[in-house]
């Protein structure tokens, strides 16, 4: 017997939770204990006891540390509800974070690295003692140079924008070491690719050279031919690129890039389409990296800790960051021996918790399943274009027609046209229904753009709850704008200003800067939620007191 399907349900109501939540440090009572420590081993304190011996002067505090001094049961209070004035990734349909691919993550995982045999572990840490923990590092660095077809891959780096630097550095080091140091001095780079490339490129010191799109969307090949030069270092590309567009000659550019001597590096944070389809060394790259904390199910965990993965070919593996894990018969190694690399670019080794992870996702669905999982985020991502192209003021610029990848960079100008209502205020008040998205880098080459990027975890009727929701936002843009300008009207917090978000003199982002910025807030035994919020302009009408703009929530 067959369960019956459910009817379609309408939007869920949805109202944030507000606790009107002080700060940690606002909690403190003096006396109170969350945990209680244990006592040093023996041999580490003295006869006394509560005197720790042995220990140079430079590392004892001359006073504690100004904790918060707070009872469990209130901790626990605390950040639960904090939990629940926030939307998250467990909470909603998630597909609006643009190219940060927010993606489901196994808990088996979790459990996996919070296990004491993985979470207690140090990283100076005999290397005898932590063989297993090397070996999966191996094991997770072969597997991802199979997927990219590099010859080598490094996992010391931190994020997605730190491999990306190392990418640069390594390419430096390589001109360097054949002469060309000075000589090449510039980077190309899209408009549509991640910034991160022009900015890390920028930042080691060379002249970035951007290319835009043609009339169809695509990478303008012909300005890449007059952009190139004996002055290139490299071609620094996402592919596809951050309107969910593939360069379908791809290995064009690369040959252009190689024919005056300079390299190809591939930005693989939009990845989760490609997976077993397509692969960075067959079309010609010569260092690339993904990023674990997206495409491979970690955590993105709003912006850290990440992951991120390099791979090389032959010629870049000297210069990859050390120390590298290395096999000699059942025996794991770090090598720091490698006199032509760029050194180290991280503390210790990577973020193991995020490496374990992403090699136990790989280790879970094998290549048949990770091809399985680009198919359904394209199968996913064209599906919902189907149904925003259906509401009434959007568009997608760009390659009429044409399928998209696992994102797409969508347009409200119409609608901003006919109503006056931007993205940016569509998205806020689709936070009233549990939803939201992101708009775009900067610059806005799409007039009034949000980027959408369902990824292979949602199902049909996720997409479709999702699907409804901006259409309902649209559908008000249009019968009362006033209502979309002034939401959100069901968040913990209403409406805030930009003009205090752009105003670093209004900005507390310690409790101590807090302290010294607005010492009248605990004067008289008032707290800061109760100070007059400095300055910070009041909410819309309707919405609640101005102190729930303070920055420090």
């Amino acid at each position: 017997m067959s369960l019956p399907i459910a009817p379609k349900p309408a939007l869920r109501r949805f109202h944030q939770a507000r606790w009107d939540e002080p700060i940690v440090f606002e909690l403190h009572a003096p006396g109170e204990r969350g945990v209680f420590v244990s006592r040093p081993e023996p041999g580490v304190r003295d006869t006394v006891g509560d005197v720790v011996a042995d220990l140079p002067a430079s590392l004892r505090r001359p006073e504690a540390p100004a904790l918060p001094e707070i009872a469990q049961m209130r901790v626990l209070r605390h950040y639960l509800r904090l939990s629940q004035e926030n939307l998250g990734a467990d909470l909603n349909v998630d597909v609006g974070q643009g190219t940060c691919t927010m993606k489901y993550s196994p808990k088996v995982n979790e459990r996996i690295i919070t296990t004491p045999r993985l979470a207690d572990l140090h990283p100076l840490q005999a290397e005898d003692t932590v063989q297993g923990v090397l070996e999966i590092i191996w094991e997770t660095e072969r597997a991802l140079a199979e997927i990219s077809g590099m010859s080598r891959i490094s996992l010391a780096t931190q994020g997605g924008s730190a491999a990306i630097w190392t990418n640069i550095a390594m390419i430096r080091a390589y001109h360097e070491a054949n002469g060309e140091g000075d000589q090449r001095d510039e980077v190309i780079t899209t408009i549509f690719s991640h910034p991160s490339n022009a900015a890390a490129a920028k930042a080691a010191g060379y002249k970035v050279i951007t290319v835009y799109p043609d009339a169809q969307g695509y990478p303008d090949i012909d300005a890449l031919k007059a952009a190139l030069s004996g002055r290139t270092a490299a071609i620094m590309v996402t592919n596809p690129e951050d309107t969910g567009i593939y360069n379908p000659r791809i290995r064009e550019w690369v040959d252009l890039a190689h024919s005056v001597g300079a390299l190809a590096s591939y930005d693989q944070a939009n990845a989760n389409g490609i997976l077993g389809i397509t692969r960075a060394r067959d079309a010609g790259f010569d260092v690339c990296h993904f990023n674990l904390h997206k495409t491979f199910a970690t955590p993105h965990a709003s912006g850290g800790p990440g992951a991120g993965a390099n791979g090389v070919s032959e010629k870049l593996a000297p210069f990859l960051p050390g120390p590298v894990v290395e096999r000699d018969g059942d025996r794991f190694y770090l090598d720091g021996d490698r006199p032509r690399s760029i050194g180290k670019v991280a503390p210790f080794y990577g973020v193991v918790p995020n490496i374990v992870r992403a090699y136990s996702w790989i280790r879970a669905l094998g290549a048949e399943g990770l091809r399985a999982v680009a198919e359904v985020a394209v199968l996913n991502n064209n599906y919902l274009m189907k149904r925003i192209l259906e509401i009434p003021g959007a568009s997608a610029p760009y390659a009429a027609g044409r399928r998209r990848i696992e994102q797409v960079r969508y347009s409200w100008q119409e609608l901003f046209e006919e109503t006056g209502v931007s993205s940016e205020e569509i998205g806020v008040r689709a936070a009233d229904y549990g939803m939201h998205y992101w708009t775009s880098h900067h610059p806005y080459v799409v007039p009034q753009p949000f980027t959408l990027e369902p990824t292979e975890s949602y199902s049909r009727a996720e997409l479709d709850e999702y699907a409804d929701v901006i259409a309902r936002v649209a559908t008000e843009a249009r019968e009362d704008p006033e209502l979309v300008r002034t939401a959100p009207h069901h968040q913990s917090v209403h409406h805030t200003h930009h003009d205090d978000l752009d105003d670093p003199d209004r900005w507390a982002t310690t409790w101590r800067a807090y302290l010294r910025k607005y010492p009248h807030a605990h004067q008289n035994g008032g707290s800061a939620r109760e100070a007059d919020a400095v300055g910070v302009a009041p909410h819309a009408p309707g919405g609640p007191a101005a102190d729930e703009a303070v920055a420090l929530r």
